[in-house]
């Protein structure tokens, strides 16, 4: 879905529910920032804002919500500043977008989110607000300042094979999938019981276990049985882990084991552990050859949002901008 789609798409979501609370009533009215003789008002910034939020006042609460949704109003307002000043570059240069362009822009959101209905969709724009003069200005803006950056940023540069070879030497954990083993485990815990050694009693049941699984007893049924971990009715298994997993004295003895080879007993504080490894996964790392063309497209997309943000700046020097 292009971008004019997913606005689209965002009114209609939005018809459904309320706006998110917004943390600063401000942001009713007043001016946010003067760009040259332009005047962007906070209710300009919270009309962007309404396609923004809804996702944040879903995730987040409390101060946590507050600091995101603050981000947010930054984003927007800085996005509102940058787009009047790429909109006054272009009219300063005597550029013009044909009507007809804008119309082709609205008819494609009306055929691809509204089946083609209008009255469904100009009945959706005035539900949150929005007439459709004001939601057609919106997408000439944004057909301007579409076509100013494509113009601004040359697009035959090309990324060199040293620099797609040093990303990918920096990145190179990003195309690795470090070494796996599908482990199965029985853990017994030691508990005062009031009588004898409880811990020599447990280790000897242990023992005793791990004797039974190794004359070829079904594990996943003794682990049923004595595990007492939370993998207990899944028979012990731990599907498939890497050394993240496991503490370090686990990981040695585990990653020791090769496919069938049952672990000698293990303890560690009050547990005890019977480990047996299923499969294993060697680290495999994606060879550059695979990856280079991605890693060039990467490259590419990150230099030409380099240079587009170096042609804001010098448009950001020569106006006068103003944040309040």
């Amino acid at each position: 879905m292009n971008r004019s789609a997913r606005l689209a798409a965002a009114v209609l979501a939005l018809s459904a529910a309320p706006l998110p609370a917004q943390p600063e009533q401000r942001m009713v009215d007043g001016i946010a920032a003067v760009v040259n003789s332009n005047v962007i008002t906070y209710g300009q910034v919270r009309e962007l804002l309404m396609f923004r939020q809804r996702s944040l006042n879903e995730t987040y609460q409390g101060e946590e919500l507050k600091a995101k949704m603050k981000e947010s109003q930054d984003a927007a307002l800085k996005d509102l500043v940058d787009r009047q000043l790429i909109i006054d570059s272009f009219k300063e240069q005597g550029f013009s977008i044909p009507d007809y362009v804008v119309e082709d822009r609205m008819q494609n959101i009306i055929r691809e989110d509204f089946g083609g209905d209008r009255t469904a969709f100009v009945r959706t724009l005035k539900a949150q607000g929005f007439s459709l003069s004001r939601f057609r200005e919106i997408e000439r803006d944004k057909i301007i300042v579409q076509a100013m950056r494509q113009r601004a940023v040359r697009s035959d540069f090309v990324i060199s094979p040293d620099k797609v070879e040093a990303y990918y030497r920096r990145n190179i954990a990003e195309y690795s999938t470090p070494e796996e083993i599908r482990l199965s485990m029985i853990v017994l815990r030691v508990e005062e019981d009031g009588s004898g050694d409880p811990a020599a009693a447990k280790r000897a049941m242990a023992e005793e276990i791990r004797g039974k699984l190794a004359e070829g007893a079904d594990f996943a049924g003794i682990a049923q049985m004595y595990s007492e971990d939370s993998t207990a009715e899944a028979g012990g298994d731990w599907g498939w882990i890497d050394r993240k997993t496991l503490n370090e004295e686990l990981n040695r003895v585990a990653f020791s084991l090769q496919p069938g080879q049952l672990s000698r007993v293990v303890q560690l504080g009050d547990s005890l552990y019977i480990m047996r490894v299923e499969a294993r996964k060697a680290a495999v790392t994606k060879p550059l050859a695979e990856l280079r063309e991605e890693i060039s497209k990467k490259l590419f997309e990150e230099e030409r949002l380099r240079l587009q943000e170096q042609w804001i700046k010098t448009l950001r020097e020569k106006a006068y901008v103003k944040v309040y």
